[in-house]
């Protein structure tokens, strides 16, 4: 029995040691404290150097603690410092997204010209150029009609003559040729400048064929109308001289001393 009761006393003393061990007591020394206040945040502050010189500079701990290192406390350590590791590094990221901004804008503004080059020369957005829209559009739209339509209005005689002269084939391979050396020059990757000179020669070139194309349509016309009457007249001739053979030349001299009356 005395034993047991020895045994449970040593372990009511072992719990209470390991419980008075747990309870350990903070120990705070300004020394440290003003130092990691220095190293961190706080303000700089040389009079918190602690220890002092003392009395006549007489201060035992002073000399221990600085004596090995006098010009430690003129020295600001501190991270956040104007010349601490912390403060230049933030400058550097400043100074490099002022860099990247710079670079951005450069980059923006080459996009832009890129894009405002592409719009000017390739030929994807010839169609949507201001100068196209509002005059060569309009003055090429009847080169873009079917070439069926050239002869709507013409009479079938025409037609026929145009047909059979060879004009007609004539005038529709020209156009062909004006049609396909436009779309050409519409796909074509070119500056504005050389585009729009293509269109003004292009113009020219279409005008000066539509006034041929007219002229010979009127040159049908008047052929056709002078066969006609050569025609009729050569039935009129045909027609007398046969009347006239039945007649005496007795006859024939007494009409022409009439009409000569």
């Amino acid at each position: 029995m005395s034993l047991i009761k020895l045994f449970v006393s040593l372990l009511l003393v072992l719990n209470f040691l390991v419980v008075e061990g747990q309870n350990v007591k903070r120990i705070t020394d300004k020394h440290i404290v003003n130092q990691q206040e220095r190293m961190v945040h706080k303000q700089w502050d040389r009079k918190k150097f602690t220890p002092t010189k003392g009395f006549l500079g007489l201060n035992y701990q002073y000399w221990l603690t600085w004596g090995l290192h006098p010009n430690y406390p003129k020295l600001d350590r501190r991270p956040l410092s104007p010349s601490g590791p912390q403060t230049l590094r933030m400058g550097l990221v400043l100074a490099m997204q002022n860099s990247d901004e710079a670079y951005k804008r450069q980059a923006d503004t080459i996009r832009n010209t890129a894009i405002s080059e592409l719009t000017h020369n390739s030929g994807i957005f010839s169609e949507a150029d201001l100068l196209y829209v509002l005059y060569y559009k309009k003055e090429f739209s009847e080169l873009r009609e079917p070439e069926s339509r050239q002869l709507e209005s013409l009479p079938n005689e025409i037609v026929d003559y145009l047909k059979q002269k060879g004009v007609w084939e004539w005038y529709r391979e020209e156009r062909a040729a004006l049609i396909e050396r436009l779309e050409a020059l519409k796909s074509a990757d070119m500056e504005r400048g050389s585009r729009i000179m293509g269109y003004h020669r292009m113009l020219m070139e279409y005008r000066t064929l539509n006034a041929s194309w007219e002229a010979k349509k009127n040159n049908a016309q008047k052929f056709l109308n002078i066969s006609k009457r050569l025609s009729g007249i050569k039935d009129a001739g045909l027609s007398s001289t046969s009347i006239k053979s039945s007649r005496t030349d007795i006859q024939i001299a007494d009409d022409i001393l009439i009409k000569n009356r």
